[in-house]
C-alpha cells in the first residue's frame, strides 16, 4: 500500500504504465466494488447513478475550466469525436500531428474529410489554413507537448480547435477553455474505470452538432418513451447513456484530482520524469511521459518487474501520483 496526496494506492511493484491505464486510489476501488456488490444483490436502482454522473461531469468541467452545461457525456474519445466529424461539411480540411493517436484521427478520416498530418512542432503555424485542428495536448507515443499558446495565437478565427486531453488532464495544468472541443477518456490519468469519457464543447461548435446518437438519456427520465423528440437544452442533449459503474468510480476520482494543487501534481510527476532523464543522460523535459530509446530497454524493464509499454520501438513510462523516486531509480537500475 502506498500513500500519496492524501490517499492510498494498493499498487504492487513498479507501475509506470499510466499512459495506457491508470491505477485508481483505494477510495475509487472501494466505491466501484460497493456498487458491483449492490448490483449483484439486486439493490441497484438506475436513477441512483444520476448523482454520480453529475458529479463527474462537474469535476471534468472544473478541470477544463468550463461550465458543466457545456460538457457532453460519452464512453470513448472516438465516439465523441465521431459526433464532431459527422457534423462537419463534406470534405472539411482537418489538420493533425504526425503519429497522432487514431482515436483522434480515424473519426474524421472515416467521415471522408481531408485529414492532413504535419510534424507536431509545425502544427501551430499551419493551423490557419485548416477548417479543423484536431490534436492531442500531450502525444500518446512519446509525451511530446503541443505548444498551446502558439496554436491559439496562430489559429484562424473560423478554424475549429479540437483538443484531446486524455494524456494531459490530471497532471498538466493548462488553459484549455478557449478550444472548441476538449475531450478526454477517464481511464488513464483521471484514474477512473474505462467507459467514462467527456467532451466540453464551445457554443459555436454546439450550434453545429447534430445529436444523431442521442438516446433517452439526452432527454432525461421524462423522455424514455414515445415522440416527439425532446432533449435537454444544454450539452446534455448530445449525451450517450452512461456506463453506470464507470461513473461511480469517476465521481470519486475526478473531484479528488480537481481538489489537488495542480502545480504540486505537475511538479511531482515531471520531477520524477526528469530524475529518470538525468540518470539516462537525456535533456530535461516538461512531460510526465518518457520514451526510452535504448536497445533492449523494454525487455530489461519487464525482466525487472517494471510495468511499462512499448510505442514506436521505445519503452514508454509515465509518472503519476502514486509514483516515487524509487520507481525512477528502479528503471535506472534495470537499464544500467
Amino acid at each position: 500500500m502506498r500513500s500519496a496526496f492524501g490517499t492510498t494506492f494498493a499498487v504492487d511493484g513498479v507501475y509506470l504504465n499510466t499512459p495506457s491505464i491508470g491505477v485508481p486510489p483505494a477510495p475509487v476501488v472501494d466505491a466501484v466494488a460497493d456498487a458491483v456488490t449492490g448490483w449483484g444483490r439486486g439493490a441497484a436502482e438506475p436513477p441512483e447513478f444520476d448523482a454520480h454522473v453529475a458529479t463527474g461531469r462537474e469535476a471534468f468541467a472544473s478541470l477544463v475550466g468550463v461550465p458543466a452545461s457545456s460538457v457532453v457525456l460519452g464512453s470513448a474519445v472516438s465516439g465523441l469525436l465521431g459526433l464532431v466529424a459527422a457534423s462537419l461539411p463534406a470534405g472539411a480540411r482537418v489538420l493533425t500531428a504526425e503519429r497522432e493517436f487514431t482515436s483522434v484521427t480515424f473519426p474524421f478520416a472515416a467521415a471522408g474529410h481531408d485529414v492532413g498530418e504535419v510534424p507536431l512542432e509545425e502544427l501551430p503555424e499551419r493551423a490557419a489554413g485548416a477548417d479543423v485542428v484536431a490534436v492531442s495536448v500531450v502525444a500518446s507515443a512519446d509525451g511530446a507537448l503541443l505548444d498551446l499558446a502558439a496554436l491559439r495565437a496562430e489559429v484562424g478565427p473560423d478554424t475549429l480547435v479540437v483538443l484531446d486531453a486524455t494524456q494531459s488532464l490530471g497532471w498538466l495544468p493548462a488553459d484549455l477553455a478557449w478550444a472548441d472541443a476538449v475531450v478526454a477518456g477517464g481511464y488513464k490519468w483521471l484514474l477512473s474505470p474505462r467507459g467514462a469519457a467527456w467532451m466540453a464543447v464551445s457554443e459555436r461548435l454546439a450550434a453545429r452538432l447534430v445529436p444523431a446518437q442521442s438516446g433517452w438519456y439526452a432527454g432525461g427520465w421524462d423522455a424514455i418513451y414515445g415522440l416527439p423528440l425532446r432533449l435537454h437544452d444544454d450539452a446534455r442533449r448530445f449525451d450517450l447513456s452512461p456506463v453506470w459503474l464507470a461513473h461511480v468510480g469517476a465521481a470519486v476520482a475526478l473531484p479528488w484530482i480537481a481538489s489537488l494543487d495542480a502545480t504540486a501534481v505537475h511538479d511531482h510527476a515531471v520531477g520524477l520524469a526528469n530524475r529518470l532523464r538525468a540518470g539516462l543522460d537525456l535533456p530535461r523535459g516538461d512531460s510526465a511521459i518518457v520514451a526510452v530509446r535504448r536497445d533492449g530497454a523494454a525487455e530489461r524493464l519487464a525482466a525487472a518487474g517494471v510495468r511499462a509499454a512499448v510505442r514506436h520501438g521505445a519503452a514508454r513510462v509515465g509518472f503519476h501520483l502514486h509514483n516515487t523516486e524509487a520507481d525512477a531509480d528502479a528503471v535506472l537500475d534495470a537499464l544500467a
